[in-house]
């Protein structure tokens, strides 16, 4: 550092700046960018060096007809990116320059090329903006397909640079960034997946972007990372899956690969997990809330049960929780029941029914499940239709059933609902033959195994949907829209609970019977009239998430299961100023069903736990 102001203050500095931008030695050029590459490393030299405008020298030399004084060139522009008004310098002179450099045939200067601009586009916006006007773009894409390492992963360093604003990262999208990343994604250098796996975290952010990743195959290589033992790559891969599992069908497919298991592996590790694992792991298990339930033993407000969600019970992290179709499959045990939620039933009510409910008010709108089920099935009787009470799809009166378990769920539904609508002699004797034929395939070992197998239907939870969807949702207050939600759940699942007689309720020997009946541990959630705290809340958060009202599940110990709610506070209805937040509340359905009590009081703590 003496040596050096002793030669700026001498005007030595100056000279010698002057002497290698106006010399025709190579080799002089050449060593006069490499002492001040060396020199730049300190940061009073670079000072000097600024107020010398060494930038212009510099520039000077990208334009030398020799390689090498290129690459010593672009090497002191990435030194001297450590000063700020040198980055600002070389905005408008330097990067043109650079840019053209990333398309010659030499691959050091292309790497050295690379590296000046990624120095000079991170954390500066305009340096990016100016590297995507002076048509680098195409230039970076193309150098993603380099042989040399160190040139890919600067490339992949200044895309992701530009994808740090939106109208920079629609133009990388459109230039097939996705399919030139497969190369780097695949490489045997950690820099390079590192790297790679970064910008496809930048640039996977639109719903299009991720589609053509996915449809490229660049999902699978990025799964793989997950296994390297490389801290930087596995933090950079999951960050990429973070992003990339923002949409369902790229989330499946993360799943289908193995994503969620080798990263709820690496989450286990306490060496090898980090945030982004962590936050991977929880936006893939958003979008397989069976799973998520299960282990986290929590559903927020924004995690919406679809059909298909199912609570099989807690399980422990590591344990693998099997899909709902060989649950269906399996026969039935001494496990706890597995509740599956499923409104995707072969009938609607009838437009009779839809205008009488909207006539009336809640207390007489919502109609017996019985009245409005006798009413699907007159609809779907008349289109030659009914009902499958197993776990096979809605088909046709006359056509067979796919399984012995349905003929036999089939017969005993039939048999019920027959006894229950008091049919006339003849309807019996219709019904009997037709039990008869479908009881043929399963004797003679026919049957139509290659049809789609379907989830157990739930006529009774398609009736509730039906119902709260008329009744509740055009309740105006979503304070009243919780509690009478909550009367009509209890009212479906056995009714007010005194405490005292909780051990009284018979709750066990109904699902026993239930799972006798279907021959499995899956229950739809709508078969269930007795139910305690873990059923209840299941259904009130399945039906809430139909209507819109925001609400939370959580799982506590012992069977106890609640919902919370967040309101605001009603007496600051009015108020002008800032509203204080909103507040939690537990939705009692069990012992003063729609009561709501305030989180973290004593009458919400009794509720929650034994």
């Amino acid at each position: 550092m003496d040596t050096m102001v002793m030669i700026q203050q001498t005007g030595g500095l100056k000279k010698l700046l002057s002497f290698a931008e106006n010399s025709t030695i190579p080799d002089i050029q050449k060593n006069a960018a490499r002492a001040i590459t060396k020199a730049a490393y300190d940061p009073e030299n670079r000072k000097l060096f600024h107020e010398q405008e060494v930038e212009k020298c510099l520039v000077t030399l990208l334009g030398s007809e020799n390689d090498g004084t290129k690459i010593a060139a672009s090497q002191a522009i990435s030194a001297m990116c450590e000063n700020s008004g040198s980055k600002e310098f070389f905005n408008n002179q330097g990067i043109p320059q650079l840019i053209q450099l990333l398309k010659s045939d030499n691959e050091e200067v292309r790497e050295a090329s690379a590296l000046a601009l990624a120095n000079l586009t991170t954390c500066n916006p305009a340096n990016a903006n100016a590297a995507a006007e002076g048509d680098g773009i195409d230039a970076l894409i193309n150098a993603l397909s380099s042989k040399r390492d160190g040139a890919i992963a600067n490339a992949a360093t200044v895309l992701t640079n530009m994808a740090m604003q939106e109208s920079l990262r629609l133009s990388i999208q459109s230039h097939d960034v996705m399919h030139a990343l497969l190369s780097p994604l695949h490489s045997a250098n950690t820099v390079v997946q590192s790297k790679a796996a970064l910008t496809v975290a930048a640039t996977a952010c639109d719903v299009e972007a991720r589609t053509e990743l996915r449809n490229s195959g660049g999902l699978e290589p990025l799964v793989e990372l997950l296994h390297s033992k490389n801290d930087e790559v596995r933090r950079h891969a999951s960050w990429a899956i973070m992003v990339c599992a923002s949409d369902e069908p790229t989330a499946a497919e993360l799943c289908r690969l193995g994503a969620l298991d080798i990263l709820e592996e690496i989450n286990l590790s306490v060496s090898r997990k980090n945030k982004f694992s962590e936050a991977a792991h929880n936006k893939l298990l958003n979008h397989h809330l069976s799973l998520k339930y299960s282990q986290t033993g929590y559903l927020s407000s924004s995690n919406i049960i679809t059909d298909g969600v199912y609570d099989y019970g807690r399980i422990n992290p590591g344990t693998k929780l099997l899909p709902l179709k060989d649950l269906c499959l399996q026969e039935p045990s001494d496990r706890r029941a597995i509740l599956l939620v499923n409104s995707k039933c072969d009938a609607s009510p009838t437009p009779s029914m839809e205008d009488k409910s909207s006539d009336v008010g809640y207390g007489r709108s919502i109609s017996s499940s019985s009245s409005l089920r006798r009413a699907s099935k007159e609809k779907t009787k008349e289109n030659s239709y009914h009902f499958s009470a197993g776990f096979g799809s809605p088909t046709e009166e006359k056509s067979e059933p796919t399984s012995g378990r349905n003929t036999a769920l089939s017969k005993s539904a039939t048999k019920e609902k027959g006894s229950r609508k008091g049919r006339v002699k003849k309807e019996e004797e219709k019904v009997k033959e037709e039990e008869e034929v479908a009881v043929a395939p399963k004797l003679t070992g026919e049957g139509s195994p290659d049809k789609e197998w379907l989830p157990p239907s739930d006529p009774d939870f398609c009736v509730y949907v039906y119902e709260v969807t008329r009744s509740i949702l055009p309740i105006t207050s979503i304070k009243e829209q919780v509690e009478v939600l909550a009367k009509y759940v209890a009212e479906k699942m056995g009714g007010k609970i005194p405490k005292e007689k909780l051990h009284d309720f018979s709750w066990e020997l109904h699902i026993s019977e239930l799972k006798f009946q279907l021959k499995s541990n899956v229950v739809p959630i709508g078969l269930i009239k007795k139910g305690i705290f873990y059923h209840r809340a299941l259904l009130f958060k399945a039906l809430a998430d139909r209507i819109g009202i925001g609400c939370s599940l959580v799982r506590g110990e012992y069977g106890r299961a609640w919902n919370e709610v967040k309101l605001m506070n009603e007496s600051r209805k009015g108020v002008i100023g800032a509203l204080p937040p909103p507040e939690t509340y537990i939705v009692d359905l069990m012992f003063h069903p729609g009561a709501l009590i305030k989180l973290r009081s004593r009458e919400a703590d009794l509720y929650r736990f034994l």
